[in-house]
């Protein structure tokens, strides 16, 4: 089956009822959790920014504390996963502050982590080029904002 374009799936979404709107929004949202997620972020969270990046920030903390130590293999694979995970609840913000300020703070988690990523290369790889996508990223804010996060890009 061949997946509907955007335009048109937008199109016949406002030719139904509100009531179908919400039985199909129920619907899609019993067969992947993601979907369950974004429509949670939208309906509870949204309203609440800092909150919400406040919420993500203590997930990641949880994450990693639960790093397996036992090998650098394992000690990366974790760390990609985190990773992974911040960016999936970026994507549901869609906000560039709140990017930033999530990948600013993942970024911090990794380097104050223990054992020192400096020691495998390719997780202070993965950091080194995660702090440039921050600059490049911070280069698109407004000015305010870029001196805050560039202070705070500094510090890594």
């Amino acid at each position: 089956m061949k997946s509907a374009t955007v335009r048109e799936l937008k199109a016949e979404l406002q030719e139904r009822s509100p009531k179908e709107i919400l039985d199909l929004c129920l619907r899609l949202s019993r067969f992947k959790k993601e979907n369950k997620e974004l429509l949670t972020y939208l309906l509870f969270e949204s309203g609440d920014e800092q909150g919400y990046i406040e919420s993500v920030k203590q997930e990641i903390d949880a994450k990693f504390e639960l790093v397996n130590l036992k090998s650098p293999y394992f000690i990366k694979k974790s760390i990609r996963a985190i990773l992974n995970y911040t960016k999936k609840y970026i994507r549901y913000s869609q906000s560039k502050e709140t990017e930033l300020e999530l990948l600013i703070y993942f970024c911090q988690k990794l380097n104050t982590f223990k054992p020192s990523i400096h020691r495998n290369r390719k997780v202070e790889t993965l950091y080194y080029r995660l702090v440039e996508e921050c600059k490049k990223k911070t280069r698109l804010l407004h000015e305010d904002l870029q001196y805050d996060y560039f202070r705070e890009l500094e510090d890594l």
